[in-house]
């Protein structure tokens, strides 16, 4: 007797059960080996080697940047921030660094830059925001929000990615209070 005749494509061949099992499992082994290698999300945190190297900040204007206020205040930086619970570890600036700035974190830092113009948005009925002691003008983005603080004899711009939380407002306000006279704001 001889077999039935199968030809008729009621049923796959052998073959192509096969060929399909072997794509599928390398499909797998490739979803798994990019995860693996550093296909994965990036951490803002300050974890990821990658966004560890000098940052290359655009420059900004900065006319107080060499001002012996933010000489002062840029001497006494942390090495470490917190931001969410986690520790943001201050980078590197890479060369040309603007003068008066300082960054903590990964792929989207927390930016400090002192010397600053007067912001644009800092008017007679601007609604300013008491952090520890230092009048600060929130300036909010979709991705961040940059806090102005308008009390002292140099501007200090502190911006903040949405989601790092509180305290590296909170830390740099403590630190700005400790080391900058306090002055009026400026309207």
């Amino acid at each position: 007797m001889s077999e039935p005749d199968t030809s008729d494509g009621a049923a796959p061949s052998r073959t192509l059960i096969i060929v399909a099992a072997v794509l599928g499992l390398g499909l797998v082994a490739a979803v798994v080996a990019i995860g693996l290698l550093g296909g994965g999300s990036s951490d803002d945190t300050g974890t990821d080697t990658a966004a560890n190297g000098p940052l290359a900040l655009p420059g900004a204007p900065a006319p107080k940047a060499d001002s012996p206020a933010c000489t002062t205040l840029l001497d006494a930086l942390p090495d470490t921030l917190e931001s969410a619970g986690e520790q943001l570890s201050r980078r590197e600036l890479a060369d040309p660094a603007p003068e008066g700035a300082a960054a903590w974190g990964g792929a989207n830092p927390v930016v400090l830059r002192c010397g600053t113009p007067k912001p644009g948005d800092l008017t007679t009925t601007s609604k300013l925001r008491q952090v520890n002691d230092v009048q600060w003008l929130p300036v909010q983005d979709q991705a961040s929000t940059t806090w102005y603080a308008v009390d002292r004899k140099a501007y200090v711009a502190l911006t903040v990615p949405a989601d790092a939380g509180t305290g590296p407002l909170q830390e740099i306000s403590d630190i700005i209070d400790a080391e900058l006279t306090a002055v009026p704001p400026r309207p």
